[in-house]
């Protein structure tokens, strides 16, 4: 990668994760996981299919952080690493199934939606609640119960409403970004 490519990678994973980080703090005040999560997922998403895979895991990875220093969720340091985790799931499907040469490039979108949404509930749900609340966590029971609530089906249905947004607007961004 010569120094201009790694310059515009860097720039635009900065942008994106910029953009992350603010609209976390920004929806953090409704209090409701469903517009937060799903507009985190759909910012993973569009900056995966827009910038690259690459891009899309550096703001994977790097959000968690985000949300831990605004106090976004649960504030329990032995949870990010799932939450990457999670994150970085929905990127690499949504990275690969995405851009499958179908003849029909909404199939392709339709099946990184559905398989991107399962991928990051599945990573969490296992790491989470069946692995970090019982094992690396130290809350009492009804923390223990609200934090596995969280990051159970709300996952799920947050994952696809962000897949599904990103379904309907990423032909325009697309477009717009070739003519850049």
């Amino acid at each position: 990668m010569n120094l201009n490519k790694h310059v515009l990678w860097v720039t635009r994973s900065a942008a994106f994760i910029a953009l992350l980080i603010v609209t976390q703090a920004l929806t953090a005040s409704f209090g409701n996981q469903f517009i937060t999560g799903s507009a985190v997922n759909l910012i993973l998403i569009i900056a995966t299919m827009t910038c690259g895979t690459w891009t899309g895991l550096a703001v994977a990875v790097i959000s968690p952080f985000g949300a831990f220093l605004l106090g976004i969720g649960p504030a329990q340091l032995p949870i990010i690493p799932f939450q990457m985790a999670g994150n970085a799931a929905i990127t690499l499907i949504w990275g690969y199934l995405g851009n499958l040469k179908l003849k029909n490039v909404y199939v392709s979108r339709l099946i990184a939606m559905i398989a991107g949404a399962v991928g990051k509930f599945l990573v969490l749900y296992f790491g989470v609640v069946k692995i970090a609340v019982p094992f690396l966590l130290n809350v009492p029971e009804e923390r223990a119960a609200v934090i596995s609530g969280l990051f159970s089906f709300p996952q799920l249905v947050t994952a696809s409403i962000g897949g599904a947004i990103a379904v309907v607007i990423l032909p325009v961004i697309m477009k717009a970004v070739k003519r850049v």
